[in-house]
Formats: C-alpha cells, structure tokens, sequence
C-alpha cells in the first residue's frame, strides 16, 4: 500500500500554498519532508492527511481516492502528528493517548483489552508511561510533542504523517524519535515526516525537498542532499561528509560570506 499524491495543490487566504506536489509513500519506507519555512511542508501534511481538501490534483492511498474515503475510515488508516499543541483542559497524559482509540470506539463503548494493550504499548515505545497519570498541561514542549506521538502510535495506523516531531527535544529525544519512526517503517507502516534538521533526514530512505510549494529534489539521501542544493534552497554553504558509522551524509553549515 502507499500514498501518492498527482499533482496536489493548495490555498490558504486565496494564497497557493502547495503547487502541483506529485509524491509518494510507501508502505514499510520512511520519507523526510525538508525545505526552508514558508516551503509548505505543513500545508501539504494535512492534504496528504485528508485534513485539508487539495484545491487541484488528488491523493490516493492504496489506488482509491483518499478524500472520499470515509473520515472514520481514514482515521483507522491514518494518523496525523501536527506540530506542538496546546489545550487548556484538564487531562492526563493516558486519556489523550487513549482518544487514538477513537476510530474504534463504538457510542457508549468502553474500552476493550485491544483498546487497553494498543494504549500500553504506545505509551511504552514513546517513553511516556512514566508520566501517564500526569496532566498534559504540566508538561514540557518536548514531552508533549511524544505524548501526541504515542495518540497517533495507538491508533495502529497503517499511514503515519507527522509535522515536525523533533521540536523542542533534545538531541537524545530526537535520536529516540527517528529510532521509533524506523521501527514503525521496517514494521510496514508507511511514513513521512517533516523536519527542519538535515542531518536527521540524511536518516531517511527518501528525502522530499519542497521550496515555494514546489518538488525541487526527491530521492535517496545521498542524491538529495547535496553542497549544491542545500545551498540554493536554504541560502547557506554547506560541506556534505560521510558518518563514519552509519554511512549516511553528515552536513556541516556555514552562513555564506556578505558581498563587500
């Protein structure tokens, strides 16, 4: 199964936002969304997500349309992780993970042992049972952005797409993170991902690279990420190495010189 997108646009204020993205996600691949702020990277999330209606092209998961899907239907299928929020209301770390069982959940249904293991063990792969019992509002940027991690986990999707999941962690949580984003994909789950730290994407099995809205450059790491095009769409001087270990392509950056 996978995730196409055929030449996806989209408006925000009458503004072109996203202009004519032809993507694609595989099932068991995990994909990074790179480019500058501004590119569209978040707009394109929630087209791809079903969230938000393409003002041209479609998007298709496993050969159907995906926007006539049933909503109850996409949202067993899949799961969105947007960027950091933020609610007033009180509720604890183990309620918010448990709405990812929503798309299960019958009227006046409680929870099942399916409902009960999918919610443990989401809580476990994202290091959140240790503040299970705690209100959302009591806690850090970083350790609410893996509890929103561990709603999407328990929703079981076959489809993950997340926005920016790395925000406001520390090195160790980030490294954690792409961990468990590679688990999930060598697990079948079909992910993509956007990040605005390179040397994370370079962990990738396919970098996309959105400027202006635009597809510039899709491929591996080691095709994508290149001196020359990080140069041109982020505007910085960029030396492109090799890890030593893992052999994925390391970049160093470097503001370029001013014109005298």
């Amino acid at each position: 199964m996978s995730l196409i997108s055929e030449g996806a646009s989209a408006a925000i204020a009458g503004r072109l936002v996203v202009d004519g993205v032809s993507v694609s996600v595989a099932a068991g691949s995990l994909t990074a969304l790179i480019g500058p702020n501004g590119a569209g990277k978040s707009t394109l999330i929630r087209v791809l997500s079903g969230v938000q209606q393409p003002t041209a092209g479609r998007v298709l998961y496993d050969g159907l349309d995906w926007n006539a899907t049933p909503r109850r239907d996409r949202a067993r299928l899949a799961a969105l992780v947007e960027q950091d929020s933020v609610t007033e209301l009180a509720i604890t770390v183990r309620e918010v993970v448990a709405l990812g069982r929503t798309p299960y959940t019958r009227l006046l249904g409680g929870e099942t042992d399916t409902d009960r293991f999918a919610i443990e063990d989401a809580l476990e792969a994202t290091n959140t049972a240790i503040f299970r019992d705690r209100d959302l509002g009591t806690l850090s940027g970083g350790e609410r952005q893996r509890v929103q991690l561990a709603r999407a986990l328990a929703q079981q999707p076959s489809l993950l797409l997340l926005d920016e999941p790395t925000n406001h962690l520390d090195i160790a949580a980030q490294l954690e993170v792409m961990s468990t984003l590679r688990m999930l994909a060598t697990d079948g789950i079909a992910v993509l991902t956007a990040l605005h730290d390179l040397n994370l994407a370079a962990q990738a099995d396919q970098v996309v690279v959105l400027a202006d809205g635009r597809v510039v450059a899709a491929g591996t790491p080691d095709t994508v990420l290149t001196s020359e095009l990080i140069g041109e769409v982020y505007g910085v001087a960029a030396t492109v190495l090799t890890h030593p270990v893992s052999g994925a392509p390391v970049i160093a950056f470097a503001a370029r010189p001013t014109q005298g």
